[in-house]
Formats: C-alpha cells, sequence, structure tokens
C-alpha cells in the first residue's frame, strides 16, 4: 500500500515537494537531514508507513484532483503533532543523544513556518514598519527664533520706546533700549548703536532694530554671545583688543566713578588700554590675541561688566574695571621707566620690588620665553608687556601666571621642569643669601621641600599640571628667583595669614594691589603736607579724631 501511495505522490509533485524541514522532526536537526539525502528518503518512507499519514496523503491527492487548495503546513502540523512520538528512533537501544533545550522564542524551523508566505502572504510585509519619532531641531545655523510670546512682548517694549517710529532714536536716547530690552550694560550702546547704524545715518529706526535684534535672532541668545556679537566686526569669528576700545570710552564717558578722568585724556588712554590688557590675560588662554566666543563663555569678564554698570564706586569692581588696579599698574611702570619713553630694559627691570627678582631670571624674560614682547624695540619691554608681567609677578597663584613662570624655569622648552634646571635658578638665590647674611639652605634640602609641597606624579619632574593642582605652587618660584617673597613665605606673619582665611575671595593681586595703594596715597599726602602752607598744616592737626 505504501508503494502505491508513493506513486501516486510523485504525480502530484507541482502541488507539493519533498522539503526536510517539513519533516519537522525533533530529535534529528536540520543540518544531517540536509546533508544525507538517503538518510531523508528512508525517513520519509517510514513516515509514510505511518496509519494517519496514509490518510493525509490520501486526502491530499483527493484534494490536488478536486482543484481545492492544499494547505501542506496546517495538515503536516497536525500529523507531526499526532505521530511524532510513534516515529521509530534512528539511534539503536533508544541512545538518543540529548536535544538541546528549546529557545523561549522557537525554534528556527518553527519560525520559518509561522513566516511562511502561505500565512503572512507577501514577504515584504514580514516585519512591521517601524514607528519614526520626530526629534525638534536642535541646531539653528542664524540662532534659535524666539517664541511667538517672547516675540509679542519684545515688540510690546519696543513700541513703548519707539514712538515715533519714523523717525527713531539718536545715540544718547539708545541706551534705555538697550536696558529695557536688551538687558545689556548701557555702556555698550554706542557699539550696537553703530551695529544697527550701517550707514551712519545718526538715527536708528524701529524697524532697522526689529530687523536685527528680533528677527536676527538675537533676543534668544545668552548674554555673552549677544555681547560677543555686537562687538566683534563682521565675517571675524573673534574678538581683538580694537573690538573693546569703544566699549571703554563710553564707559569713562559715562561711568559715574570716572569723572574724574575727564579732563586728562592722556590717563583715559592709559585706563582703557590696561583694562583691555588685563581682559586679555586671563580670558585669552591661547594667547593669540584673539578671543573666541568659548574664551568668552569660560571667562569672568560679563559679570564684570554687569557689575561695573550697577556699582557706581569703579574700585569696587576687582575684575578688569578698578581704577587703583589700574593706578598701582602705571605708577610701578612710571617708576622703573626712568628716561620716561615708555620702554623698560633690563637695568630697568631689575630695580623691580626693590632688587627682588635675580638676574637670570629677568635674562629669561627679555629672551622672551614666558611670552614675545608687543614693543617693535630690541631689548625694551613696552607697556602691554609690563602689565602681563607685574600680573604674573603679584599673583603666582593664577593659571596665566603659572604659565608664564614655568616657560621661564623650563630651559629646553619640554614641558617638565628638572632638577637641574631648578638649581640653575636657585644657584643666584643662594649666592644672595650669602651676601646678605642670610642663613643659606642648600638646594638638595629645596628640592624636597619643593617635592613635599607640590606632590608630583614623578619625582624627578614637574610638569605644569603638578604644579595648576597644588595651592601653594607660587612659592616653589619664589623660591627660584624672588629672594623678599621667599623670605617672607619662610617667616610668614600670622596676623596676614588670618587676614587671607578671612576673606578668600580676594586674590593674591587684589590684596597686592590694596596694599601698594594705601602706600602710594599716604606717600602723596606727605608730600603734600610738607609741601602745603602752614596754615594748611594747621588745619589738618585740628581735625577730630
Amino acid at each position: 500500500m505504501s508503494l502505491s501511495i508513493k506513486m501516486e505522490i510523485d504525480t502530484v509533485e507541482d502541488v507539493t515537494c519533498l522539503d526536510p524541514e517539513l519533516l519537522q522532526l525533533p530529535e534529528v536537526s536540520p543540518f544531517a537531514l540536509k546533508t544525507t539525502p538517503q538518510l531523508v528518503e528512508d525517513l520519509f518512507s517510514q513516515w509514510l508507513s505511518l496509519p494517519e499519514s496514509g490518510h493525509l496523503v490520501k486526502s491530499l491527492i483527493d484534494d490536488a484532483k478536486a482543484g481545492t487548495n492544499v494547505n501542506t503546513s496546517v495538515n503536516f502540523s497536525n500529523v507531526n503533532a499526532v505521530g511524532s512520538s510513534s516515529l521509530p528512533s534512528m539511534f539503536p537501544g533508544g541512545n538518543a543523544p540529548p536535544l538541546s533545550p528549546k529557545s523561549s522564542s522557537g525554534s528556527p524551523r518553527t519560525l520559518k513556518q509561522k513566516s511562511s508566505p502561505s500565512a503572512l502572504g507577501s514577504p515584504l510585509k514580514l516585519v512591521s514598519d517601524p514607528m519614526q519619532e520626530v526629534i525638534p531641531q536642535f541646531y539653528f545655523q542664524n540662532g534659535r527664533p524666539p517664541t511667538k510670546e517672547l516675540k509679542e512682548q519684545c515688540l510690546s517694549k519696543i513700541n513703548l520706546l519707539f514712538k515715533y517710529p519714523l523717525n527713531g532714536l539718536q545715540i544718547d536716547e539708545f541706551k534705555t533700549v538697550l536696558k529695557e530690552v536688551c538687558k545689556l550694560p548701557s555702556f555698550l550702546s554706542s557699539a550696537l548703536f553703530r551695529k544697527i547704524d550701517v550707514d551712519c545715518a545718526g538715527i536708528v529706526t524701529r524697524d532697522a532694530f526689529i530687523k536685527y535684534w528680533v528677527d536676527g535672532n538675537m533676543l534668544t541668545m545668552d548674554i555673552a554671545t549677544q555681547i560677543f556679537e555686537i562687538l566683534k566686526c563682521p565675517g571675524f569669528k573673534h574678538l581683538t583688543q580694537v573690538d573693546f576700545k569703544p566699549v571703554l570710552r563710553e564707559l569713562l564717558a559715562t561711568h559715574p566713578g570716572l569723572e574724574f578722568l575727564r579732563n586728562t585724556p592722556e590717563f583715559q588712554d592709559r585706563y582703557a588700554e590696561t583694562v583691555i590688557y588685563r581682559i586679555f590675560y586671563h580670558i585669552n588662554r591661547s594667547e593669540n590675541g584673539r578671543l573666541t566666543l568659548r574664551e568668552l563663555k569660560r571667562g569672568n569678564l560679563i559679570a564684570a561688566m554687569q557689575h561695573a554698570d550697577e556699582e557706581e564706586d569703579i574700585n569696587k569692581v576687582l575684575r578688569y574695571f578698578s581704577y587703583e588696579h589700574f593706578y598701582i599698574i602705571y605708577c610701578k611702570f612710571w617708576e622703573l621707566d626712568t628716561d620716561h619713553d615708555f620702554f623698560i630694559d633690563r637695568e630697568n627691570l631689575i630695580k623691580y620690588g626693590n632688587h627682588a627678582l635675580t638676574y637670570r631670571i629677568v635674562d629669561r624674560i627679555f629672551s622672551q620665553a614666558p611670552r614675545k614682547f608687543t614693543s617693535e624695540v630690541e631689548g625694551k619691554m613696552g607697556y602691554e608687556d609690563f602689565v602681563y608681567f607685574i600680573l604674573s609677578e603679584e599673583d603666582k597663584s593664577s593659571e596665566p601666571s603659572l604659565e608664564y613662570w614655568f616657560k621661564c624655569i623650563d630651559l629646553d622648552a619640554n614641558g617638565v621642569l628638572t632638577p637641574n634646571e631648578m638649581q640653575f635658578f636657585y644657584e643666584e638665590q643662594l649666592h644672595r643669601m650669602e651676601c646678605m647674611a642670610q642663613e643659606p639652605v642648600v638646594f638638595e634640602d629645596i628640592l624636597c621641600q619643593i617635592i613635599d609641597m607640590i606632590a608630583p606624579e614623578r619625582e624627578d619632574c614637574i610638569t605644569l599640571r603638578d604644579l595648576k593642582g597644588c595651592k601653594l605652587s607660587g612659592n616653589v618660584f619664589n623660591i627660584l628667583f624672588n629672594l623678599n617673597k621667599f623670605i617672607a613665605f619662610e617667616t610668614r606673619d600670622p596676623f596676614l595669614i588670618r587676614q587671607e582665611r578671612e576673606d578668600p575671595n580676594l586674590t593674591e593681586w587684589d590684596r597686592f594691589a590694596h596694599r601698594e595703594y594705601m602706600r602710594l596715597s599716604m606717600e602723596e599726602d606727605v608730600e603734600d603736607g610738607s609741601n602745603g602752607s602752614a596754615e594748611v598744616w594747621d588745619e589738618s592737626l585740628e581735625a577730630p579724631f
């Protein structure tokens, strides 16, 4: 009977064909079925000998002759479910190897059966299309556009300030717009006015301001970006020292704390230059004279500008704008510049701080190792170069100062300070201590003190990273080339230490500038008193205490 049934199946090969995976034998792997065709034939013959298989094949032949659809996957599954337990074992004695555990997701045969075209239709629809998540735009080349509500609020303020839209506002009237609408320091008004008034007509109309501030998306920028865009030249991606000059001119003209300078234009220029030099010293960390937006955001200039705009006493604005700080820098330079040609040479600088510096460190400064001089006179230091020097000398705790002196001590410019390099500079210190009848300290002891103080990663050298990670790193440089500060560090005054702890927000530069300003003020008072009349002197004596 099995032979006749097999012959009839051959006549309907177009309806169904022998696929090893259709057998769905859990005891045999698909790989074994496909690689041994004879085994497949033997298994198929055994399967046909089962009664259930005979009834199934007979019904399939009848359905094929009648022209009805044949659902082979369903019928074969049912037969397998019924007759798989009665399938003769391939292995004698029932010593079949254990099957691998079935995955919870189903075997490959089951997955193939579930995804057959007869059950799911077109193969292109086997996987449903994933849901597309709409990501909102987060980058805007020309800045993020303002929201409708923010734009309406801004326009209402603009309409109140521009009462006559066609006539516009002149430069002296524009400051109110800067404060009320832009929320920027008032001494930026002339810079913004000229930024909008490109034709130099002398007025800014309502439409022109809206086009620049609202339509140009300046409204949604942070304050640092707003100031950067206002000050920089068109087409540039950085700020230069020249870009800050209009800001300082307006500050000098409008700030009440600088009113006394209005009749002395020379000192106005010097004050403006000093402020700009200090800004670039602290913020322009690339030291290329090009202040980027990233550097501006990382610095504290914006906060200092806002403080200067709100504070009437300019000397309370310690960052950059203090007049007392400018006064100290300029007086120190003037004292050293004996011929007043506005340049300083080696012999002038060696006198700084009552001959506190060694000749070797002064030679390194004039070799332009820490910074290339801006003066075009060979062997001479200009005012800008002196500003960088004095800021580095009087506050060795700041990063710009540490970098400045690190370059001086690093003789071979290899990025590390070796004991030989430090000994080269300390030799002169040791000689000076002997000349001053000070108890000399040998370099070996000094080196151990420096290593204990800095705690570098390697004991055979000190890197700039080691210095920046230690609060006492400035003392290392004082030990090597500033004898006065070295002795002061060894004999620290407890009163000064307590003062430093009481106000930790003050930097070394702030304390130095305050002490020097008080000293210079007292000296001027003494000179005025000695040159004054007896009546003036008597009046001062009668003043109440």
